[in-house]
């Protein structure tokens, strides 16, 4: 059924600094609202913004947090785990960078890290109760995506193994959100293992359906794989349980098309853009959304090699809020409906 869903609302990752007013969680949510946004998606990784660990031990410390967003004008959207859950599935090729998303405590130590993420994952379900939170946002890690397009051939089973493993890293993790009553909305992103709609289902099939395994919906990734991201909403919607709002663009040429990541951002065919700068086609989107009662936030993922992250945020709020339908309870053609008649029902059918 229809509904209308929540927003304008803002992810804070990319915004957060250590100059004012981009440095505390009191100040980021003042600015926010001042832009318009009614929501603020929080990175839990972020200890100038959030206190993850605390948030999952004390609700008093989270409630203190709801009042500061509430008194700048915004609610918390979702906690974001997305370097976390990056961190509970690592390929070795990927070990170097990968020690930067986490404590200099577990760095070079494999093991340690992949311990400390899925503490923190588990964390962040706790906290999400205490904030009164039904979804969290993630990724979902990788171990397969070195033999995406592989030559020599890969071994037979290579593929089916990753996802067991994966699987079995992540349910005991699901398990705990289970327990809370908190969703996962995996970002379905190029560089996991879950990175389009058939991946998603191999990774749910490998974890038996489970009901807290699903997706953060992102067009922008899907654009730059050349997916059909409205008939992706067709087919998932159900599982669709947030949503980042972000823009793309792919413009191929003679040079390049969607293998084009060893060039830097600004000469990629495959680009993220401002919202309303690419070719997403958002009203398509909403529609969509709104028409299979999709009734969470629309939240602003800001990504662009052209525009300075604040012009970007400040036409956000007014973008998204164009967007979303609110959505009628009425049919158009009401006006023109007379009274049931069970006799003039048959009449007019013959019988």
């Amino acid at each position: 059924m229809p509904k209308t869903m929540k927003g304008p609302a803002i992810f804070l990752a990319q915004f957060a600094g250590d100059k004012a007013p981009f440095n505390s969680l009191p100040a980021i949510a003042k600015w926010a609202a001042g832009l318009g946004y009614k929501g603020i998606q929080i990175p839990t990784w972020d200890g100038r913004l959030f206190d993850l660990e605390k948030a999952a031990a004390s609700k008093d410390y989270c409630d203190e947090v709801k009042g500061i967003c509430r008194e700048a004008g915004v609610e918390i959207t979702e906690l974001s785990t997305h370097l976390q859950g990056q961190l509970v599935a690592v390929h070795p090729a990927y070990d170097a960078q990968m020690d930067g998303f986490a404590p200099a405590k577990v760095h070079n130590n494999p093991k340690a890290r992949q311990k400390w993420a899925v503490e923190q994952l588990k964390a962040a379900a706790k906290a999400s109760r205490h904030l009164g939170l039904d979804v969290s946002v993630s990724f979902t890690g990788s171990l397969a995506f070195p033999y995406l397009y592989p030559f020599p051939q890969r071994p037979a089973g290579l593929i089916e193994e990753a996802f067991k493993e994966l699987a079995r890293r992540w349910k005991p993790i699901l398990d705990v959100y289970e327990d809370h009553g908190v969703d996962i909305g995996y970002e379905i992103h190029p560089s996991e293992d879950v990175f389009d709609g058939a991946t998603f289902e191999m990774f749910l099939d490998a974890l038996g359906g489970h009901k807290r395994c699903n997706i953060n919906y992102d067009p922008s990734h899907f654009l730059l794989q050349q997916l059909d991201y409205l008939a992706f909403i067709d087919i998932y919607h159900e599982r669709i349980k947030a949503f980042h709002v972000k823009d793309a663009e792919f413009n191929p040429d003679g040079r390049q098309g969607v293998y084009s990541g060893y060039q830097s951002w600004i000469n990629r065919a495959g680009r993220f853009r401002s919202l309303g700068d690419g070719q997403v086609d958002f009203g398509g989107i909403f529609s969509k959304l709104a028409q299979y009662g999709y009734d969470s936030w629309a939240v602003l993922e800001w990504e662009c090699c052209l525009k300075h992250p604040e012009d970007g945020a400040a036409e956000g709020a007014p973008f998204i809020a164009s967007h979303i339908i609110r959505v009628t309870e009425k049919a158009f053609d009401d006006f023109a409906a007379g009274k049931t008649d069970r006799k003039l029902l048959k009449a007019m059918m013959g019988i």
